[in-house]
């Protein structure tokens, strides 16, 4: 019953959003505006806020640091071979890898408070100020061949994320001991609660159904492989490194989560088959509320 109660407000917020989009309730301009204020502002917002009042404890971080860090290379380490095995063109490599290395960020720190608590919710934060600019470079490095000069400016566009900034500055700040004062850290508490509805509403109206009827067949295996293979495999693995159940079970969410919106933007960016990413970005968001139920009842 925790996990329905969990996953309720995710999938109102995201129906919602949805609904909003194709009744047109709401100006087009809309979600386009709000995109770009939660992504510049207040999505950093919240990620400093986490990352600057975590209780750091090293041993439990590294630990969880190794095994997202273990499933995310040697997965895509695999990808690479298999890429030179069977000559996938980077328009579509760029996809696949994307599929299975990249999260919503959105949903899961929408998920982790509800479901492990406060605690559960800090571990998360660092957990993706690692992740964020490490799938991102991978996800960048997957489109690379042939345009270098795109490369390179999109491995700088990465070091100028916001995401990435305010994962930096919310690590940088815990780290100098400083503490914020009372009023400023009332103001960044108040902007932080907007980011994650606002960024659920927007998942909702980013959806794409209409691209599910288009090559079924990679959407099917790429959406098994990151809602359902993923998390199997990192919970293998961190049964292997010793985690605690806690730790595990943060850990196995994180690969359970659908990919990013984002990877349909970048897949754009790069000239990959956009279409086969909006409809595994629709595939995997519709259905991450059933898989994650069934490997919670599987796993934890």
């Amino acid at each position: 019953m925790n996990l329905i109660m969990a996953l309720f407000p995710l999938a109102v917020l995201i129906a919602m959003g949805y609904l909003l989009k194709r009744t047109q309730f709401v100006q087009d301009e809309f979600w386009g505006n709000s995109e770009k204020l939660n992504y510049f502002i207040l999505f950093p917002i919240l990620l400093f806020s986490n990352l600057a009042d975590v209780q750091l404890d090293l041993n439990a971080v590294f630990s969880m640091l190794a095994a997202l860090s273990a499933v995310i290379f040697s997965i895509s380490a695999v990808f690479w071979l298999l890429k030179k095995l069977y000559r996938i063109p980077p328009a579509r490599f760029g996809v696949y890898l994307q599929s299975h290395v990249r999260f919503n960020t959105y949903i899961g720190l929408s998920l982790m408070g509800t479901l492990y608590g406060a605690q559960g919710m800090q571990l998360f934060a660092m957990l993706i100020a690692v992740a964020i600019p490490a799938v991102n470079v991978l996800s960048v490095m997957s489109f690379a061949q042939g345009r270098q000069g795109q490369f390179g400016k999109t491995l700088l566009s990465i070091v100028k994320n916001p995401l990435i900034l305010g994962c930096a500055a919310g690590v940088l700040f815990n780290l100098s001991g400083f503490s914020l004062f009372s009023g400023l850290q009332s103001l960044l508490k108040i902007l932080a609660a907007a980011s994650l509805p606002l960024g659920l509403l927007s998942v909702g109206a980013a959806l794409q159904f209409k691209q599910l009827r288009h090559d079924l067949l990679a959407l099917s295996w790429n959406t098994a492989g990151r809602l359902i293979a993923m998390p199997c495999f990192a919970y293998a693995v961190c049964h292997w490194i010793g985690l605690n159940s806690l730790e595990s079970a943060i850990v196995v969410t994180f690969f359970a989560l659908p990919t990013a919106s984002a990877a349909y933007i970048l897949t754009r960016y790069f000239r990959g088959d956009s279409q086969l990413m909006a409809g595994v970005i629709s595939m995997q968001t519709l259905c991450f509320a059933a898989s994650f139920q069934l490997l919670a009842q599987l796993l934890f």
